[in-house]
């Protein structure tokens, strides 16, 4: 059993920005970095949108990057995952936490940066084509398919959002919807219905991805008459829906009917003092790098005038 300062439970922009200025306050912070080090980025080949990177970085080099730079600073990165937590609602209160080995880890305040994990088909030929053509983020990575034409899948106002910008860009975009009809607003239905080169196909679902190493056309079908067609596309955005990653909270932080953790205006403060939420776990507008790293930033300010708060009570 071991008494932390600061515990940040997962990595990604969020969790090592968060480290990079805590560590940086003398927080002494520790970071388990969860099931995918690194979090939704090392599943992207470039990333064009982030300030700094003049030529572009792919995913996973730049999470490197993040993590040497937090180290630098003197965060401990460990490779394990927390599967249960046990949040105290003292101010100034013990929060425990236990890593999937059985370690025990006691802490003066947690961040939580576990961020979300996008909804997949389940498809093999789409799993093995993620980084190659299919992803989950049209605004990620729509710049790469400029001129070229596209599929998205889903019926919601994700999907058609993503599938109007795609249309900006793209010669042309094929909307796949399962349903006859689309979930979306009806003011998100006309702008999908009012975009010249949008292809709305509903009933209509994917049966493969074709391509070897990258996408290169797609097999569908309706799923009403099982007519079959393939069309030649150059990449595939799945636009079904995000899950936060917050089970081992629930029953003791405050979540939105979708699981995503609520915190108080625009800080990362939860309802449990000492415990701050950042990245996509507690976003579902906006999910971009940038902006979960804003966010680790906040959570980490924020942790550190919680300690000094409560210094006298915890005696750090």
């Amino acid at each position: 059993m071991e008494i932390l300062k600061t515990l940040i439970i997962g990595s990604g922009p969020a969790g090592y920005t968060a480290a990079i200025y805590a560590a940086r306050a003398d927080l002494h912070p520790v970071m388990y970095t969860g099931m995918e080090p690194g979090g939704q980025l090392t599943t992207t080949t470039e990333v064009d949108n982030f300030p700094g990177y003049p030529e572009g970085v792919d995913g996973p080099t730049m999470m490197v990057q993040f993590q040497k730079q937090a180290e630098r600073f003197g965060t401990e990165v460990r490779m394990g995952f927390i599967n249960k937590v046990e949040l105290s609602n003292e101010t100034g209160g013990i929060h425990k936490a236990f890593v999937e080995d059985g370690t025990e880890l006691h802490a003066r305040c947690i961040i939580i940066s576990t961020g979300a994990t996008a909804k997949y088909l389940g498809l093999p030929s789409e799993q093995r084509l993620r980084g190659g053509g299919v992803s989950a983020c049209a605004v990620c990575d729509g710049f790469f398919y400029k001129g070229q034409e596209v599929a998205i899948v889903g019926g919601g106002d994700t999907a058609a959002e993503e599938a109007t910008y795609l249309a900006k860009i793209c010669s042309k975009v094929t909307m796949l919807v399962r349903k006859d009809h689309m979930r979306a607003s009806k003011a998100m239905q006309h702008r999908v219905n009012n975009t010249e080169n949008i292809d709305l196909k509903y009933n209509t679902e994917i049966d493969e991805v074709l391509g070897e190493n990258v996408v290169e056309g797609l097999r569908m079908k309706n799923n009403q008459t099982t007519e079959a067609q393939e069309i030649k596309i150059t990449g595939l955005f799945i636009a079904i829906g995000h899950k936060p990653n917050t089970d081992i909270f629930k029953g003791q932080l405050d979540m939105d009917d979708s699981g995503y953790l609520i915190t108080k205006g625009k800080s990362t403060v939860t309802n449990i003092p000492g415990v701050f939420a950042s990245g996509d776990v507690q976003d579902k507008e906006y999910r971009q790098a940038v902006t979960a790293a804003g966010t680790g930033c906040m959570a980490a300010l924020d942790a550190e005038r919680y300690l000094q708060n409560v210094k006298d009570l915890i005696k750090v």
